[in-house]
């Protein structure tokens, strides 16, 4: 019952905050991105290029109609994942309940999946850089989230099975060293941007936002559902035996 218990919360949290996640993609970011498509395009038509603007039209159409749909499966997704730390981590994070022990791993995982890699690879709109190097750049992207999430992995066994406090400070200071590391060593992004900055900037901006409110309420109602229902479960189990 328990097990049937936590998948239930898992993913009913994902897909809130997922569908949360593209209604707010849809409200600020895809203007952004719309703007962004229209200045490739025109750049490409000034040099000479085809562009296909029926192909282009019908993609932006189905894209923004699956918005829900995709924002659901990717919210229950990282829900996973979130869910599976969490039962693990549950006991080694600070807080005075899980929905605060939640929202602090929500936390975590938002700056080792998201924000370290935007630093390195920061979020571009759709269009925008040489449709050839597509998959070299999402190799980039992966490889360098993967580099994040193993290193805090490492750092978090770490920290558990330090049991002098003074030698934890030591550790997230490991983990910036691998990063710092990771940075230097990577490449950078092939593609050179051709549209205004100031667009591009304001895409990371908001994307960086829209992907910390999902973060903060994957946190939230995971926590909330866990004292609600896993804790009750929990309470009755242990009178029971």
């Amino acid at each position: 019952m328990k097990a049937f218990t936590l998948v239930g919360i898992t993913l009913s949290s994902g897909v809130i905050a997922g569908i949360i996640l593209a209604f707010l993609n849809l409200g600020i970011v895809e203007p952004t991105i719309d703007k962004a498509i229209a200045l490739e395009v025109q750049n490409q038509v000034s040099s000479g290029k085809n562009v296909n603007m029926s192909e282009l039209i019908d993609y932006r159409y189905w894209q923004k109609a699956g918005a829900f749909a995709g924002g659901a499966i990717y919210g229950a997704g990282l829900a996973s994942l979130f869910g599976v730390v969490f039962v693990f981590a549950r006991n080694k994070l600070p807080g005075r309940n899980n929905k605060q022990k939640a929202i602090l791993l929500a936390g975590i995982m938002w700056l080792v999946l998201f924000l370290m890699v935007a630093l390195k690879y920061p979020a571009n709109p759709p269009a925008v850089g040489d449709p050839e190097t597509i998959y070299y750049r999402e190799t980039l992207y992966v490889g360098y989230i993967l580099i994040s999430g193993l290193a805090a992995l490492g750092m978090a066994v770490i920290w558990i099975r330090t049991r002098i406090n003074s030698k934890k400070i030591i550790i997230p200071l490991m983990y910036a060293a691998i990063m710092v590391t990771a940075y230097v060593v990577m490449p950078s992004n092939p593609d050179k941007i051709e549209i205004s900055m100031d667009l591009i900037q304001t895409f990371r901006i908001l994307t960086a936002i829209t992907i910390g409110v999902f973060w903060g309420t994957l946190g939230i109602i995971f926590g909330s559902l866990w004292d609600k229902f896993l804790s009750r479960e929990q309470t009755l189990a242990a009178k029971l035996y």
